[in-house]
């Protein structure tokens, strides 16, 4: 059975920093391409960061030079590390983890800046 587990989420002032942990079970952790993507209130679910297989990272030009995408394979757990939060960003994060037409989700992890 597959497991992501987000963590990391919480409430911090604009300006602030957070670092968000996904946790994988249940699946060959190296060769999948992991993401974050976010929900805010009304609107669609957005790719914010992936790190593929192979090591290569993009980002959404929205948080460009203030998030960073980390894995660490043999903790099978990849990091979201953000920084100059500002109220914009606040969303439901989640993680993903593709290999081909697969795709997995974990539950999501709240993150909340107040202005």
């Amino acid at each position: 059975q597959v497991q992501l587990v987000e963590s990391g989420g919480g409430l911090v002032q604009a300006g602030g920093s957070l670092r968000l942990s996904c946790v994988a079970s249940g699946i060959i952790f190296s060769i999948h391409s992991m993401a974050w993507y976010r929900q805010a209130p009304g609107k669609q679910r957005e790719l914010v960061a992936v790190h593929t297989g192979s090591g290569t990272t993009n980002y959404a030009d929205s948080v460009k030079g203030r998030f960073t995408i980390s894995r660490d394979n043999a903790k099978k757990t990849v990091y979201l590390q953000m920084g100059s939060l500002n109220p914009a960003d606040t969303a439901v994060y989640y993680c993903a983890a593709t290999l081909g037409s697969h795709a997995y989700w974990g539950q999501g992890t709240q993150v909340t800046v107040s202005s």
